[in-house]
């Protein structure tokens, strides 16, 4: 019973979705169990990503006109945002602050640590909700059962890099204030295990979705995208932090979105 405590324990911080009363009680809490919860991120993609799918599959079946499609994933982009309370949209915009100029490590850790967003934040956040929502609505072109089938993948995959990153890199930064304060130590023992046991299934659900070519494109540019950050984030800050996490989980989401939409041929 400890992992279903860890997965609504998971759910409980990672998400908007209410863990309240008597079930609130029952999962408990420890700064041990969080750490362990981690395991569950990509768990979390599941719930997110559900809803994000119905959204835009409702969307995609109700809404016509040539910005149809648009207009389906600014919906389902929009009902992701409010599910998870913007935590990696916000991640997103204060790595880009921190480390779009060419501030020093301590410099940039402050800098991310500040709750204004900044100019490189600000771009950083038009950019990539305009690419995601530009992105799904080509997706949906394609196909929508696809693109559906896609989204919801994208959203497991992409938190699973940040578990690699966890378990990888130092956590760095002032661990009185940081809000990944509880991932600052190793994570338990196979929790990437059970990161692969939800991803799998997902993986298998994109290929089947978009064919083992276009699949495996997705998968590997995701990839790449998770070891471009994990090199950034170890060369500039020496470590991970909490908003290096959500940032991570932002850019793998796209680059799987980026690689299914690319068609040349």
């Amino acid at each position: 019973m400890n992992g279903v405590r860890h997965f609504l324990l998971a759910l409980q911080f990672f998400t908007r979705i209410p863990v309240t009363g008597r079930l609130a009680a029952w999962v408990g809490y420890s700064p041990q169990m969080l750490r362990a919860s981690a395991a569950h991120f990509p768990g979390i993609g599941w719930v997110v990503g559900l809803i994000a799918a119905m959204v835009f599959a409702l969307g995609l079946a109700g809404l016509r006109g040539p910005m149809g499609a648009l207009a389906a994933a600014v919906l389902a982009t929009a009902v992701t945002v409010w599910a998870t309370g913007g935590f990696h949209e916000d991640g997103l915009a204060d790595t880009a602050d921190g480390l779009g100029g060419s501030a020093q490590r301590e410099r940039a850790l402050e800098i991310m640590k500040d709750s204004r967003i900044g100019s490189f934040g600000a771009l950083a956040l038009v950019l990539a909700l305009g690419l995601k929502t530009a992105l799904l609505a080509t997706l949906a072109e394609q196909g929508a059962a696809a693109a559906v089938a896609s989204l919801l993948a994208a959203h497991v995959l992409s938190r699973l890099a940040p578990l690699i990153l966890i378990r990888g890199l130092p956590h760095v930064g002032d661990s009185a204030t940081s809000k990944s304060k509880p991932l600052a130590d190793a994570l338990p023992a196979g929790a990437l295990g059970v990161g692969l046991a939800w991803s799998v299934p997902a993986a298998l659900l994109l290929l089947a979705a978009q064919g083992l070519l276009h699949g495996l494109a997705a998968l590997l540019l995701g990839a790449a995208a998770a070891a471009w950050m994990f090199r950034l984030l170890r060369r500039r800050l020496g470590g991970f932090t909490g908003d290096g996490l959500g940032a991570t989980q932002q850019l793998c989401e796209l680059a799987i979105y980026l690689a299914l939409a690319w068609r040349p041929w």
